[in-house]
């Protein structure tokens, strides 16, 4: 709920709701209620910051729009904000949804996962492109094969980060810690499992994790070879940033899967591939011919 339990009396039937769950029964049986509530304050803080995103930009848009400080435009581009981050609600609850009542799952669905990774990632970088319309900045003229490779490089990060967050769900993460081979082999011999059939794709750790690698090898050489293409154009600066992003993300990517992907690790490489998220959408906004 919105409010936390507030007593000894509310925090031990919080605690008894969740020994209901399969991640209690099967993860965390005999925790105790001092663990429970740390994993308890971590989630409602992230509801909690959510709920206050929502009420700010409703509170916001209100308010701006009574003293007429925003153009229509503006307006209706925060509204389809605040739509997106009620979205982003329902999709968060749908996904937690999945590892609770009569299952046997341990953590949340992965596809529900990338689903609300994915739109958490398409509502920041809408929040990123408004704010750089908001600028001063004039942005030089473009070519048709630069604005091209700038869009095919961001919709490359979008489809590496959606695939990151299938591991992440899969844990995949925590297997196959050996590189640049998989078990020493160049392609996993379990890439394709027999109970899965084609959910494997999404589903298998060995698959899973061998297409995130590969998507990343092919946007760190892309990213290179656009860096190089097209250093004398006047967006050169901003693909050679975008590719050194690229190349330091891919870096740390090696590190955290030999360290068997600790959390501490993860989580600054899940920060990197925001970052590098944001560098694609700033290259794709400034070889962008009208304000959008």
């Amino acid at each position: 709920g919105a409010i936390p339990p507030l007593s000894a009396a509310a925090w031990n039937d919080a605690f008894t709701k969740y020994q209901t769950t399969a991640e209690y029964r099967f993860v965390n049986q005999g925790m105790s209620l001092a663990d429970f509530q740390q994993i308890y304050w971590w989630e409602w803080g992230h509801r909690f910051f959510g709920r206050m995103i929502g009420l700010v930009a409703v509170a916001g848009l209100a308010f701006f729009a009574l003293k007429r400080w925003l153009t229509r435009r503006l307006a209706v581009r925060i509204l389809v904000l605040i739509l997106l981050g009620g979205l982003q609600g329902a999709i968060g609850w749908w996904m937690v949804s999945s590892g609770i009542g009569q299952t046997t799952r341990v953590d949340v669905a992965p596809y529900r996962l990338m689903t609300h990774f994915i739109l958490a990632l398409l509502i920041l970088s809408f929040t990123t492109w408004i704010w750089l319309d908001l600028g001063e900045r004039e942005r030089a003229p473009a070519s048709p094969a630069v604005r091209r490779v700038a869009r095919l490089l961001l919709v490359g990060v979008f489809l590496q980060m959606a695939a990151g967050a299938l591991v992440a769900g899969l844990d995949a993460g925590r297997t196959y810690n050996d590189w640049p081979l998989m078990a020493g082999e160049l392609v996993p011999s379990h890439y394709f499992e027999t109970a899965l059939g084609i959910r494997s794709l999404f589903e298998g750790r060995a698959a899973t994790q061998f297409n995130h690698r590969i998507i990343a090898y092919t946007i760190w050489l892309c990213s290179l070879a656009a860096a190089w293409a097209f250093r004398r154009t006047a967006q050169g600066r901003s693909f050679a940033i975008l590719a050194a992003l690229v190349t330091a993300q891919a870096l740390w990517g090696i590190v955290t899967l030999l360290n068997t992907a600790p959390m501490n690790l993860s989580l600054l490489h899940q920060a990197l591939g925001v970052i590098v998220t944001l560098g694609a959408v700033r290259l794709a906004w400034l070889v962008s011919d009208r304000k959008a």
